[in-house]
């Protein structure tokens, strides 16, 4: 018979180990859909030549399995689908992230950047962003990225500002005050739309979210303010852990909970403002992801986040493909297709865990 000690330090392995294992098992996953993602498209490309292409970029590479490469394939692979495949990988991560941050704070399944509303002041910004560039004839290329991020990030500031009661933001205040903000901005952003006019055709594929035409740019866009929310959110993954029993267990257990939540707020806010800004509106990853995840591999932050950037890249790169090749040569918007699969499938986990997902 085992000692207490013994099987605890068993539990503890065994546990490194499965974990260790379903990591693994997602960066394959993540390395495939990457491949894949760059191999389909209107021109098919196998994916050894995927490979092949891409290592020929790395110096000092043998020549030799380089050789007879197409020049066109190398074009498109490098100049357009690679771009594409990584921005898609780093989106839905930085979507899944938020997501699950937002939830941790609220301690409420259904939150996502949706509800806190700055999804919708991310969208208000774009919209007026390309009807000014309209009506202004001003052709200002990153207008609607800058704008979608900075309204996002301003829509935060403000459902802080409205919560705070006394010098705290309660989480329910800070939940009622993101809805009634989304609500309003979800009303200007379709009183624009209605005067749009001739751009309403560009207003509503950019509300329906995708990555056609997104090449590098984009990503030098998102990296500096994904990077630095994503850096806040796993450098508090442990108060996030304790802000999950309650914000007064949380202080006890010595976390400055008003501080906390406030830097993890303007955190996810600055890593959803960025995924906006650069794929317009997706919805159901940050409300999906964090819930698989806590199935796979339980509530502890310090794991649950990085689990929820990989599945959230690998949803994402699934949902792309998806829509490039559902209506070839057509593409439909990627956010029809990530709500075709997440609504369902949010339905199925509602009815199967019921109120036990926290």
């Amino acid at each position: 018979m085992k000692a207490p000690g013994q099987e605890a330090d068993d539990m503890i392995r065994n546990n490194f180990i499965k974990r260790s294992a379903l990591f693994t098992l997602l960066l394959v996953f993540l390395l495939a859909s990457l491949i894949a993602g760059v191999s389909i498209g209107a021109v098919s490309i196998p994916p050894s030549e995927v490979i092949r292409i891409l290592f020929s970029h790395i110096p000092g590479f043998d020549s030799y399995l380089t050789a007879g490469l197409s020049p066109e394939h190398e074009t498109i692979i490098l100049t357009m689908r690679s771009p594409r495949v990584v921005l898609v990988a780093l989106v839905g991560a930085g979507l899944a992230l938020a997501g699950a941050t937002f939830q941790g704070i609220f301690r409420n399944p259904m939150a996502d950047p949706y509800v806190i509303g700055v999804s919708s002041g991310a969208a208000l910004g774009a919209v007026i962003s390309i009807l000014v560039q309209s009506i202004g004839h001003i052709p200002f290329y990153f207008a609607t990225p800058a704008f979608a991020f900075v309204f996002a990030v301003v829509t935060i500031l403000v459902v802080y500002s409205l919560a705070r009661v006394g010098g705290k933001a309660p989480v329910m205040t800070l939940l009622l005050a993101g809805i009634a903000v989304s609500s309003l901005l979800s009303a200007l952003v379709s009183l624009c739309m209605f005067f749009s006019g001739n751009q309403l055709h560009q207003v509503v594929f950019w509300l329906m979210g995708g990555f056609s035409g997104r090449g590098w740019d984009y990503i030098y866009i998102f990296i500096p303010y994904g990077m630095v929310g994503a850096t806040v959110i796993f450098i508090y993954a442990r108060e996030l852990n304790a802000m999950l029993l309650g914000e007064e267990p949380a202080q006890h257990l010595g976390v400055e909970v008003e501080r906390v939540k406030r830097r993890l707020l303007i955190a996810a806010a600055l890593l959803t403002g960025a995924c906006v800004s650069v794929s317009g509106l997706i919805g159901f990853v940050g409300l999906v992801i964090p819930h698989i995840v806590r199935m796979l591999f339980g509530p502890d932050h310090r794991t649950l986040l990085p689990a929820a950037a990989l599945i959230g890249a690998v949803f994402l790169l699934v949902a792309d493909i998806l829509a490039r090749v559902v209506i070839a040569p057509s593409e439909l918007p990627v956010g029809i297709v990530t709500a075709l699969i997440g609504g369902p499938f949010f339905i199925y986990l509602l009815r199967r865990q019921k109120n036990s997902m926290f």
